[in-house]
């Protein structure tokens, strides 16, 4: 085994969701007609929310609190409410990536895993439960919980020393993501090792250069077996 530890991005890494599914199931909870138009709405004001938490101009809690602010009066309750309950909703649908289970129970007793994800704490935790993967993972750190967020290189750095005291050797540790910019530029620099799993959503910059490319997790079991 080439690394000691193995930590991953958790959304669209490991798990997938819809979110369109999750903001239609929401709808249905209240009994409200579900458009394509709901979603486009939703995305409008929820994606420059995600960007300036990961350029550090917003937290966590400022996406919770204006991501749903335009339908406070359409379901009559307050964005952090609707917020919470969209959450539960994404959770219930969270399913695991192809070749997630094979890979993790591969490496499962061989070297260590963890987590950290841009997000929010209660709806990763719940993911973890919902999939069963949660006896997997030694570490799992959250955004939110520590008021970081990635690609800062300072997010990777709590992790190494607050769960990884063993591991010296920052290249000794491999970070897998599918996100150039916060998984692998965020992985690089904090000076690990990376593995780019490009699920075709994303362009990879000229400037960014990962250690490993995958486009399937069973390529990543074979690499570390």
């Amino acid at each position: 085994m080439p690394y000691d530890w193995v930590v991953f991005d958790a959304d669209e890494t490991l798990f997938t969701f819809d979110a369109q599914q999750g903001l239609s199931q929401l709808f249905k909870q209240y009994d409200m007609a579900f458009e394509q138009s709901h979603f486009e709405d939703f995305k409008a004001v929820n994606k420059p929310l995600w960007e300036g938490f990961q350029n550090g101009q917003l937290t966590a809690a400022d996406i919770k609190q204006q991501r749903f602010v335009p339908w406070e009066q359409q379901f009559g309750k307050s964005s952090l409410e609707i917020n919470a309950e969209f959450m539960h909703c994404m959770a219930s649908i969270c399913q695991t990536i192809e070749g997630t289970d094979r890979l993790l129970e591969t490496l499962h007793g061989k070297t260590k895993m963890g987590i950290i994800t841009n997000g929010f704490s209660e709806l990763q935790q719940e993911r973890l439960q919902q999939t069963n993967t949660q006896h997997y993972f030694d570490f799992l750190v959250v955004s939110e919980a520590v008021g970081l967020a990635k690609p800062d290189a300072k997010i990777f750095h709590h992790a190494h020393t607050q769960h990884m005291a063993d591991s010296a050797d920052p290249e000794r540790i491999l970070m897998v993501g599918d996100n150039p910019h916060s998984d692998i530029l965020g992985g690089l620099n904090a000076g690990w090792h990376t593995c780019w799993f490009d699920r075709g959503n994303f362009q990879i910059p000229e400037s960014i250069k990962p250690h490993h490319t995958i486009t399937h997790l069973d390529q990543l079991t074979r690499l570390l077996s």
